[in-house]
């Protein structure tokens, strides 16, 4: 593509050198340009890749936009925002794939993986080629992307849909983060539906206080960026974009809604009720548990109807998702106990998990649990208190630790089990502190071994070492 007719797109402030120039592809990581490329210079939290100019001229890149005057030999082209370019220049590189999709956003605290994948499967059994993109990865048709990223930056993302365009997906459900949100990595897109689950405390290491961290969630729902809305209307800030959000439903429990439950019935093998979908009523059999599973797919069944699916259809594909990958999955079962592994890695998600599995254990509750090092600390002793309010035991062990030391980490979660008196031990090294929690298991008991859920891989130090809770569940108990 030819650069002058790529900067249509872009808001220039400055252009040095000449435009008549063809682009190959597009670069933001300056150890990755190719021949060819045009690069994209902002400065970031941690590296101000301005910098590497030298590097991305001798790598090959033809032209950089940046957001100050460099001194290169190659084209610049100087704008005020690097980041909100790179998100318009990949729309116009890729031929604007976004206009071919029907694209739904769904962001909050909690139940952004879950329920992409409720919608996935709704859609999927109705006959409709689905994309998803999110914390576990994207998938497409026959294709499965391993995750780096929940929201993907925006040249990749671009360059995903156009590839989702190609393969005949039609819709398209991705999780949009709070980072994604204001980063800009989703400028320029426009959402058939954008979808609230909830706002609770998470990333305050980045974004200080729940305000911003709550002002960012909300940034989805203005400037007419979504058709539609679905809203929890029993969560604070739901109610605060209710309030403006254009064609919004509502769904909860306990506050008035458009979108409700009744006569829930829950077991370790799915949840049961009668959806109240503005006035449609239906009988819903999950086979995933957990109330927050109910509100998952109240969000998934208000989203699915605004866009045409009926009822049946919705009950169909939610009864045919037999689990979601780390998300309260039942992994195995061991003496006579039941084992689940669960992202959940921040207090409301503790909490909720465990509230549901003490209902349903018939025996001593246990739960693993760690927090990642180098973010948000102030919710580590608040981690501790849920475990300890709910769990008969606690074991504390290591959660990506990155540059922190484990037992550091540790000491501020015990600051919030230490006053409750509940029983703990502490055990770093995660894959020993797994078999010493199984090892206690007796029949009636469940173990919720909580915080990395999906994930492939345990981090220290700057390094990602290939771990699976649920491969280590597995190898442990020999099944």
């Amino acid at each position: 593509m030819q650069l002058n007719e790529l900067l249509k797109y872009v808001q220039v402030k400055e252009t040095v050198g000449k435009t008549d120039i063809e682009v190959n592809g597009l670069c933001t990581d300056s150890q990755k340009v190719k021949e060819g490329d045009l690069f994209f210079c902002f400065s970031g939290a941690n590296h101000d890749s301005h910098a590497d100019i030298n590097e991305i001229t001798q790598r090959g890149a033809v032209a950089v936009i940046c957001e100050k005057k460099l001194n290169c030999p190659i084209t610049q082209i100087i704008v005020d925002s690097g980041r909100a370019q790179i998100a318009r220049a990949a729309q116009a590189f890729y031929n604007f794939p976004d206009k071919n999709l029907k694209i739904i956003a769904v962001t909050g605290t909690n139940g952004k993986t879950t329920t992409t994948h409720m919608l996935a499967s709704i859609f999927r059994s109705n006959g409709y080629s689905v994309g998803v993109i999110g914390t576990l990865g994207i998938s497409y048709g026959e294709k499965f992307i391993s995750p780096e990223l929940t929201t993907p930056d925006p040249v990749y993302l671009y360059s995903v849909l156009s590839d989702m365009v190609a393969a005949g997906v039609k819709y398209v459900f991705m999780e949009v983060s709070a980072h994604a949100l204001y980063y800009d990595k989703i400028y320029g897109l426009n959402f058939e539906v954008g979808i609230f689950t909830n706002c609770t405390q998470d990333h305050l290491d980045f974004f200080g206080n729940m305000k911003s961290y709550a002002e960012c969630k909300k940034l989805l729902f203005k400037d007419g960026r979504c058709k539609a809305a679905v809203i929890n209307s029993d969560d604070e800030l739901g109610m605060e974009i209710l309030a403006t959000a254009k064609n919004a439903v509502s769904y909860g429990l306990k506050n008035p809604a458009d979108v409700f439950a009744v006569d829930v019935r829950e077991s370790l093998d799915g949840t049961v009720f009668v959806l109240n979908l503005q006035d449609e009523l239906y009988e819903i059999n999950l086979k995933l548990p957990a109330i927050h599973n109910v509100y998952n797919a109240m969000a998934a069944a208000a989203c699915a109807k605004i866009l045409g699916i009926k009822i049946s259809g919705i009950a169909k594909g939610l009864y045919g998702l037999k689990s979601v990958s780390g998300r309260l999955e039942r992994v195995a079962k061991y003496n006579g106990a039941d084992i689940f592994v669960d992202f959940a890695h921040t207090p409301d998600g503790l909490e909720k998990s465990l509230q549901s599995l003490k209902k349903l254990c018939e025996g001593k509750l246990y739960c693993l649990f760690g927090c990642g090092g180098n973010r948000d600390r102030t919710k580590r002793p608040l981690m501790g208190k849920v475990v300890a309010s709910y769990a008969d035991f606690c074991i504390i062990t290591s959660d990506n630790p990155r540059y922190e030391d484990p037992y550091d980490i540790i000491s501020e979660i015990e600051e919030g089990v230490k006053p409750t008196g509940k029983k703990y031990v502490t055990v770093s090294e995660r894959e020993v502190a797994t078999e010493y929690a199984i090892r206690l298991l007796e029949k009636g008991d469940i173990l919720l071994v909580a915080g990395k859920g999906g994930e492939q891989y345990q981090e220290i130090m700057g390094i990602k070492h290939s771990y699976d809770d649920n491969t280590v569940i597995k190898n442990i108990i020999g099944g």
